[in-house]
């Protein structure tokens, strides 16, 4: 999972049972060309094994070069021929590599014959039964140890993702050797043992349904705030980047945030900058709702935020919000209907305009209901304010200063003082003193008569004025002859 399984998750997801971890996906070329971007990438320690270091890339010799320097970490290394984003085909990598079998062939030999650690891949399915079959065969004879597959094709991604078919994996379990794990579909514990009988696999991999609940492998429904609470000590005791923490804690708490009522937790969490800040947030949550977790207070069903796109289906909220729980998005037909309906709308001249009211009850128009909402999203922000903390210059008190200015002035007051006492600003890009120096050295020293050329030479008044009359006579013959 790209910036998502980093050291600090996959040590939560070990203490909950789960096996094997894979890392994130690492771009080859820069892994191999990049001693910071391969620093950065290459955070484990001896807890976190078995692992599986995950690349992406389409030239065999830069993989190979890339999976050299990794496989000293890792027990396994995985080719991800399993990608739909957007930037995968821009890259040409990922599921965009599944009709190029002559590459994938070169690039599975050549990782199989130069490491000393085994090569896995994981792919994507076509459409076609028979075509994925041999595309797994194909992988499988180039020398892939281990085949991953997702029961999804290339094109299920966003609102069109759908349900996994898990048919597709069994036909290829049945028709390959090598060990195969299934992936696609696995929101809780009895969708693990369910897919195992189904297909016949010798393992079980899920990417969302760990974001949201990391204790899935246990069965267990924990509670929110004590597993985000668990994450930001593995985050302080392998620290990763801010954004990834925040990220987590999205998933963690997807439903809590997706109400109404929690607009300001949601913010909160979406500007926190720092593991203590984050910790609040956890706190803020837990307050809220431990007493009606413990059965202290009656739990009433709070309303789904409007800026959140959220059809109600009773499976999107089968537990209450307090608790790890997958989220499952509309089906592809339904998404389809919603869009087709809107365009139908959009298109017939003759529909009513939809109509916006205020708190009050009265008429307003569209542009002033979206800002209400965005108000109503972030109340503590002062409307018609800026944002921006400025102190303002001590001298003209009505202008922000300059942070980099030398006199702690902005820049008015500052070019008014460089010009006034021959200063230099470098804050502010004002540059008096220096380009009265220059123009002081320019005129110290001019240049030689004997250094110039003829036509640079200047002339003497008495050369000037005969020249000037030789030209005007010159004009006046011309005209004499042309009358």
């Amino acid at each position: 999972m790209v910036d998502q399984s980093e050291l600090a998750w996959r040590m939560l997801c070990r203490k909950y049972k789960a096996d094997l971890c894979y890392s994130p996906m690492f771009h080859s070329n820069l892994f191999a060309k990049d001693p910071k971007y391969r620093k950065d990438a290459l955070q484990t320690c001896s807890e976190d094994r078995p692992l599986i270091i995950q690349f992406c890339g389409n030239d065999a010799e830069t993989i190979l070069e890339a999976a050299l320097l990794a496989q000293n970490y890792c027990e396994a290394i995985d080719i991800n021929l399993g990608c739909p984003q957007a930037i995968a085909k821009r890259g040409h990598y990922g599921a965009f590599l599944q009709d190029d079998w002559n590459l994938l062939n070169e690039i599975v030999k050549t990782l199989h014959s130069n490491l000393k650690v085994p090569v896995t891949c994981k792919i994507r399915i076509f459409e076609d039964r028979d075509k994925t079959i041999r595309y797994a065969q194909m992988l499988e004879k180039a020398g892939c140890q281990l085949l991953t597959v997702h029961g999804r094709t290339r094109e299920q991604k966003g609102p069109l993702t759908g349900a996994a078919d898990w048919s597709y994996i069994r036909e290829i379990r049945e028709n390959i050797k090598i060990p195969m794990f299934a992936n696609g579909n696995i929101m809780d514990l009895r969708d693990v043992q369910r897919c195992l009988d189904e297909t016949g696999v010798d393992g079980i991999m899920t990417a969302e349904g760990n974001l949201h609940n990391p204790a899935l492998f246990t069965g267990q429904t924990a509670k929110t705030w004590y597993m985000a609470t668990e994450y930001l000590d593995y985050a302080q005791r392998y620290p990763c980047p801010i954004s990834y923490i925040r990220g987590h804690l999205f998933k963690i708490f997807h439903h809590i945030l997706s109400l109404r009522p929690n607009a300001n937790l949601r913010e909160e969490l979406a500007v926190a900058n720092g593991l203590e800040k984050f910790r609040r947030v956890v706190q803020k949550v837990q307050q809220k709702y431990e007493p009606y977790h413990e059965g202290l207070k009656p739990y009433g069903k709070e309303e789904i935020d409007p800026s959140v796109l959220i059809e109600e289906h009773e499976y999107n909220m089968c537990l209450p919000p307090w608790l790890c729980q997958p989220y499952v998005r509309l089906s592809p037909e339904i998404h389809k209907q919603i869009v087709s309906e809107k365009a139908r709308l959009a298109e017939d001249p003759s529909r009513d305009k939809r109509q916006y009211y205020d708190n009050e009850g009265k008429e307003i128009s569209r542009k002033r209901m979206k800002k209400l909402r965005r108000r109503f999203r972030r109340p503590d922000k002062p409307e018609g304010k800026h944002d921006r903390h400025l102190e303002n210059c001590r001298h003209c008190c009505c202008n922000p200063l300059g942070f980099k200015c030398v006199f702690r002035l902005c820049r008015i007051c500052c070019r008014d003082r460089c010009y006034s006492e021959n200063f230099d600003c470098l804050g502010h890009g004002i540059l008096i003193k220096s380009r009265r120096a220059k123009a002081k050295l320019y005129e110290d020293t001019p240049r030689k008569d004997s250094d110039l050329t003829e036509e640079e030479k200047p002339e003497d008044g008495l050369a000037h004025c005969k020249r000037t009359n030789q030209d005007e006579l010159r004009d006046a013959l011309e005209l004499i002859s042309q009358s």
